[in-house]
């Protein structure tokens, strides 16, 4: 199928609907794929293809019927997952030695709605042990390259999922989102990536990092793809009490608007640490939307530079907490199981956990004991507190926030990891919004000198993801 790669996924559903495509195809198509590319850059960890080719033949065989429908927006889609979302019947590792051989016995509702929707699941996608890192490199199963170049990383901790949709081995993928681990992947290989209001998609079924800011996070190549995406997986789940009741429109159908947005300049994300080129071209898109009738104004978000500290003591604390039910006893690897069971469960945990989950688990344990609680969690939970306040006092002046995604282009394999604080700068720019639950999404848009993708990114108010959506519509077609 030559033209398997240009097509997006509206185009890919719309033609299996009417019967010009075939979903088995199209999966065929995607596994071989796969297989072949998606290997060469190690983006996936498993390749689902029996089931996958089942789904696929109901879908053609709902259409040969006349029975499908409208409810079916994804409608014979392939579509990649990351490795910490439930899916029975295959491994979820989390990237992870210590979730060797585990099998969810569930599907995450995300899961659930995609195939309900018709989307076919091809394969799960490799990540960052446990989501912590924002390179890729933290893998037990290798680094993830980069498509643009397989000297550089694809950005993390959804390095998989981004890299397939950016090598056009399926239109959508599914990532998880902490502190900016689909934003700035999605920066750093040219595609879009959505971090939706915190509570619009459930979390049953994502693997637990940080709970009170994990979230499931699509990627797409197009801005209706990636509302298409969104509009399939949102909504509220009685399974996960953090999900939100909320009317969610359908985006992909409102993408076209005649509003004109005030859009607000934070002066603390263009100071110091950013790469010159992904300035300039920020600045680039903040003209191009100038001439098309937007306005722009400079506002202050100043608790911005405390953001990282507290990102990291708060998502350490609370992933030192939630990866303590890996010890050996139900869940993957099991190492010294004849030895006494305090040797098991350090042994196991020794062996299992790589160098950077270690790294934080420690750290979130120091700042959770006693006569550090106080100075470390507590404090950083009342900053955060003020992070969502100067969110929330920036949305009674504008419409939207821009700002880079990540502070420098793609950078190479290698260069960042045996420094973490350096490669923790990597979220400056997203991670705040992950602290005050706001959406956000990075939009590609331009190059560098050396043709590495640049991410714009846009925040809005809570649950106001169809503006983020239009802003990115207006965006690609204006560039385009």
């Amino acid at each position: 199928m030559s033209e398997y790669k240009n097509l997006t996924a509206k185009q890919m559903a719309d033609g299996v609907k009417c019967g010009e495509l075939s979903a088995v195809e199209l999966t065929k198509e995607a596994i071989n794929l796969a297989k072949t590319e998606g290997k060469e850059l190690n983006a996936f960890i498993t390749i689902c293809e029996e089931k996958a080719l089942k789904q696929a033949a109901a879908v053609d065989a709902l259409v040969k019927k006349g029975t499908s429908s409208p409810s079916q927006p994804l409608a014979g889609v392939p579509v990649a997952i990351k490795d910490n979302i439930s899916y029975t019947d295959y491994a979820t590792t989390c990237a992870s030695h210590i979730l060797d051989g585990y099998i969810p016995p569930y599907d995450a509702t995300c899961v659930k709605n995609l195939i309900d929707a018709g989307a076919i699941i091809i394969g799960k996608t490799n990540m960052d042990e446990f989501a912590m890192g924002s390179s890729n490199e933290n893998s037990f199963y290798g680094p993830v390259k980069n498509p643009v170049n397989h000297e550089l990383v694809p950005g993390g901790s959804s390095g998989g999922s981004t890299a397939a949709v950016a090598q056009k081995i399926v239109p959508i993928a599914f990532g998880s989102e902490t502190g900016g681990s689909v934003r700035q992947p999605a920066a750093l290989c040219g595609v879009f990536g959505l971090k939706p209001t915190y509570g619009g998609i459930s979390r049953y079924g994502l693997v637990a990092f940080a709970s009170s800011t994990d979230q499931i996070a699509p990627l797409a190549r197009t801005a209706e793809d990636i509302a298409l995406a969104y509009q399939v997986a949102a909504g509220r789940d009685e399974n996960d009490s953090t999900s939100v009741t909320f009317d969610h429109p359908l985006y992909s159908e409102k993408l076209a608007t005649d509003k004109k947005f005030k859009i607000g300049i934070p002066k603390e994300y263009f100071a110091e640490g950013l790469n010159d080129e992904v300035k300039q071209i920020v600045e680039e898109a903040i003209k191009l939307l100038e001439k098309n009738g937007h306005t722009f104004k400079e506002i202050s978000l100043p608790m911005t530079n405390r953001a990282i500290a507290v990102y990291y003591i708060i998502t350490s604390a609370e992933a030192s907490s939630n990866l303590a039910r890996f010890d050996g006893v139900k869940y993957g690897l099991r190492e010294a199981g004849d030895k006494d069971l305090t040797t098991m469960y350090s042994t196991t945990r020794d062996s299992g956990f790589g160098a950077e989950v270690k790294r934080r688990i420690m750290l979130g344990t120091y700042v959770l004991s006693a006569g550090y609680y106080e100075a470390y969690y507590r404090k950083a939970s009342k900053v955060r507190e003020l992070i969502r306040l100067d969110f929330e006092k920036a949305f009674n002046e504008v419409d939207l926030i821009i700002s880079p995604t990540s502070p420098t282009p793609a950078f190479k394999l290698g260069e960042k990891i045996d420094d973490p604080l350096t490669m923790y700068l990597s979220d400056i720019y997203t991670a705040s919004a992950s602290l005050a639950g706001n959406p956000g999404i990075s939009v590609p848009f331009g190059k560098t000198k050396d043709g590495l993708p640049i991410g714009v990114q846009f925040l809005a108010p809570w649950f106001n993801e169809l503006s983020l959506f239009q802003i990115s519509n207006i965006l690609q077609k204006s560039a385009s």
